[in-house]
C-alpha cells in the first residue's frame, strides 16, 4: 500500500514508476542473493569479511529496506541515492566483463550479465527519481 503522503503527491503515472523501481530492485536483490549463495557454497567470498550467513542477512535486510522505501515513502531522493550506490557497481562490472585478469575467480560471462541487470535497475531508478 502506497503512503497517503506519496498518494497525494504524486499522479498514477508517476507513483507506478516507484512501484515498478521496487520491484525491479526485489528482483536484482533476489538475483545477488542467490549469487551470494552460490559463491558461499563454493567459497568464493571475500576472506576475512564475515561469514557468508551474515552477508545473506544483510543482503536481505538492505533488499527489504530499499523495497519498502522505494514503494512506501515514493521519495525521489531515496531512488537517486539508491541510483548513486548501483551506479558504483558499473566501472568494475566493466573491468571484470571486459578486461579480465589473468587471477580472476569468476567469469567475464557472470560480471556481463551483473553489468546488464545493473543498468536495468539504474534506469528504473532513474525513471521514478527523475522523470517527470
Amino acid at each position: 500500500m502506497t503512503s497517503p503522503e506519496a498518494a497525494a503527491r504524486w499522479p498514477e503515472a508517476r507513483a507506478r514508476k516507484f512501484r515498478q523501481a521496487a520491484f525491479v530492485y526485489l528482483h536484482v536483490g533476489i538475483l545477488y542473493e542467490g549469487a551470494t549463495f552460490a559463491m558461499w557454497r563454493r567459497d568464493l567470498l571475500p576472506e576475512g569479511r564475515g561469514a557468508g550467513w551474515l552477508w545473506m542477512m544483510v543482503g536481505a535486510v538492505i533488499v527489504a529496506a530499499v523495497m519498502w522505501g522505494l514503494w512506501r515513502w515514493q521519495n525521489v531522493w531515496v531512488a537517486r541515492v539508491v541510483w548513486v550506490i548501483a551506479a558504483l557497481r558499473v566501472p568494475t562490472l566493466i573491468g571484470h566483463t571486459f578486461l579480465p585478469t589473468a587471477v580472476q575467480r569468476l567469469s567475464p560471462e557472470f560480471y556481463g550479465v551483473a553489468l546488464l541487470v545493473v543498468m536495468i535497475n539504474l534506469w528504473m531508478l532513474a525513471r521514478a527519481g527523475w522523470d517527470l
